[in-house]
């Protein structure tokens, strides 16, 4: 099965295949891959010796960052997300990006911001739109309409423990009016807008 993967010049860590959310638009509905990583469907959770272990066979050397992304929410599995992140700070000095939903705060049902201190050098989020209703009717996640709310509060939190903190929107499936509004947001929040190249 397919643990860790190569895209963009970045190797990538597929941890686990739950997710929160079932997205109109998530990528695991029309394909089971990336770049001809092999299939993303996990057969089980790898453990972290197991992570840890894959690592060894990639020239660590070619790769700009470490990021938690694959075919489910890395938060699902915070604490282990949070001991590999540390092995590859350690072992190879590597910045790491963490690629999430946002809602790790409502899956653990606590505040889980502190916990990526010194751990993770990126935490970018799935902004997808600016306004609340619409952000549920996409997500179509198990908390409610109350999550957009929780993942704005995560994305202010997580940015006293995290050095960059990006909220994300892919171009052409929202308004420029709706973009000026998500930059609004982040303004706000005192973190970054990105907006993200389409993938298919």
């Amino acid at each position: 099965m397919t643990i860790l993967y190569e895209l963009h010049d970045n190797l990538y860590v597929n941890l686990t295949n739950r997710c929160p959310c079932a997205c109109t638009f998530c990528l695991r509905q029309t394909k089971d891959e990336m770049n001809h990583s092999g299939s993303l469907w996990l057969e089980r959770e790898p453990s972290v010796e197991e992570v840890e272990k894959e690592f060894g066979k990639f020239d660590m050397g070619k790769y700009k960052e470490v990021v938690f992304c694959g075919f489910g929410e890395p938060t699902e599995r915070l604490e282990d997300l949070l001991a590999i992140a540390a092995y590859v700070k350690a072992q190879y000095g590597m910045v790491v990006r963490v690629n999430t939903n946002g809602l790790s705060d409502l899956i653990h049902g606590k505040d889980t911001t502190p916990m990526f201190a010194g751990k993770v050098d990126i935490v970018s989020i799935s902004l997808n739109t600016p306004d609340k209703e619409e952000y549920y009717r996409l997500t179509r996640n198990k908390f409610g309409e109350e999550s957009f709310d929780g993942m704005l509060r995560f994305a202010e939190n997580v940015k006293k423990y995290v050095p960059k903190v990006v909220l994300t929107t892919v171009e052409t499936t929202i308004t420029r009016e709706e973009e000026e509004k998500c930059l609004q947001i982040c303004d706000k929040l005192g973190v970054t807008y990105r907006i993200r190249q389409w993938e298919d």
